[in-house]
């Protein structure tokens, strides 16, 4: 299940590579349906911290400042990140064993889907 924003370069490069390897998928718009809170604390919980969820180059994050993002417990980091969906970096992809993958980096896609 791939979260994207047909905006977004990188999600576009992400969702080209999926096509190119053959890989099912599933793309849900991330403005219209986000990833639910509970998806989020299961991400934040593989990811071992909740840095890696936050889009630090988008305008709500900006807007928002990288002090008070750091002053928020993980309750009210959670709360943020399904509050407003551009804050979460993308694309957000929840893979069928339970791991997360945010933003597009190849190698660890290559690792992850074993291509």
């Amino acid at each position: 299940l791939v979260w994207s924003y047909s905006r977004c370069s990188t999600c576009r490069k992400a969702l080209a590579w999926l096509e190119q390897q053959g890989i099912v998928h599933q793309v849900v718009d991330i403005t219209e349906s986000p990833p639910d809170r509970s998806m989020l604390a299961a991400a934040a919980d593989h990811f071992g911290r909740r840095a890696p969820l936050f889009n630090t180059s988008g305008q709500s994050y900006r807007a928002l400042g990288s002090a008070v993002v750091k002053a928020m417990s993980d309750p009210e980091a959670l709360d943020a990140l399904s509050a407003d969906a551009k804050l979460i970096k993308r694309p957000f992809v929840a893979l069928p064993d339970g791991r997360f993958l945010v933003g597009f980096k190849q190698d660890q896609w290559i690792e992850a889907f074993g291509r």
